[in-house]
C-alpha cells in the first residue's frame, strides 16, 4: 500500500463513518460530516493533493487513494465502517468495497459517483469547462452556487486550480473510470445505497442507475432538484436517505 498518511478530521462518537470528497475538496462533503458527527464518528480526510495537501509520487490513481484509505482503516483497526463517497469519492468507496478482504466495511453510500464506464451515457469532461460551465453541469440551480473567480482571493483561485490538477492527475486518463471496476462490483456483498441528483449534468441519472445495478445488493434513489452534489443542494433529503440506510 502507498505510504501516504491522511490528514483526517475526526468528530463525534460511535460507528465509524469514512466520508470521502470528490474533485471539489472536503468542503463539498462538510454537510455530511457535520450531520454524521451528531450520532456517529465522522472521519473526513483531505485527500492527498487537495487543498494544499502533499501528494506523494506513490499516489497516481484513484486505486492508490483507495489503498491509502484502506491503510488508515487497518492502522486504526476500524470495523463496521460505513463509507460515504461523493463523486470521485464514490469511486474510491467502490474500490474500497471491492478490495475489503478483512471485512472492515459494512455499508457503502455513493453520491453521484465516478468510476465505471456505461455505454450510451458519456461523462461530461469537466477539464474542458470554465468555472461557470462546471457550475452549470454540477448544480440544479447554478446561479445559487456559482462562485465568480473574480470575487475570489488569489489563494482561493490557486486552490481551485490545484485541486483540478490533482483530479486530472489521478482520474483524467482514462477519464473518470477504471475499465475493470464495473465487473468487479458484482463481488461486493455488503449493502450499497446509490444516491443521485436528478439534474446531474456530469454523470447522468441513467449512469447512476447502471452503477447501482452493477452491485448485487444496491438501492438507487433519485434526489429531486439536485445536481452532482445533492448534499449541498438538498441536504435534508440527502441526510434522511443516509440516516435510513445507516439505521438499516
Amino acid at each position: 500500500m502507498p505510504a501516504a498518511p491522511l490528514t483526517m478530521q475526526v468528530a463525534g462518537e460511535g460507528r465509524p463513518v469514512l466520508i470521502l470528497h470528490g474533485g471539489g475538496g472536503p468542503l463539498t462533503v462538510l454537510p455530511i460530516s457535520d450531520h454524521v458527527a451528531a450520532h456517529m464518528r465522522a472521519l473526513t480526510p483531505t485527500l492527498p493533493g487537495w487543498n494544499g495537501e502533499p501528494r506523494p509520487d506513490a499516489i497516481a490513481s484513484v486505486p492508490d487513494l483507495a489503498a491509502a484509505c484502506a491503510a488508515y482503516l487497518e492502522q486504526e483497526d476500524l470495523t463496521d465502517v460505513l463509507v460515504i463517497g461523493s463523486s470521485v469519492g464514490g469511486w474510491i468507496a467502490s474500490e474500497l468495497a471491492v478490495n475489503d478482504r478483512d471485512g472492515r466495511i459494512s455499508g457503502v453510500v455513493i453520491l453521484d459517483g465516478a468510476g465505471i464506464d456505461v455505454e450510451g451515457e458519456p461523462m461530461t469532461d469537466v477539464f474542458t469547462l470554465d468555472p461557470r460551465g462546471i457550475a452549470e453541469k454540477s448544480f440544479h440551480d447554478a446561479d445559487r452556487f456559482y462562485v465568480d473567480p473574480a470575487t475570489q482571493s488569489p489563494e482561493e483561485r490557486a486552490t481551485f486550480s490545484a485541486n483540478l490538477d490533482t483530479l486530472q492527475a489521478v482520474a483524467g486518463d482514462p477519464y473518470m473510470h477504471d475499465p475493470g471496476l464495473r465487473d468487479r462490483l458484482r463481488n461486493v456483498q455488503i449493502p450499497v445505497l446509490v444516491i443521485w441528483g436528478d439534474s446531474d449534468g456530469i454523470f447522468t441519472p441513467a449512469y447512476g442507475r447502471a452503477y447501482a445495478a452493477s452491485f448485487p445488493n444496491a438501492t438507487f434513489t433519485l434526489v429531486k432538484d439536485a445536481g452532482h452534489l445533492p448534499q449541498l443542494e438538498q441536504p435534508a433529503a440527502t441526510m434522511a436517505l443516509i440516516d435510513r440506510f445507516a439505521a438499516s
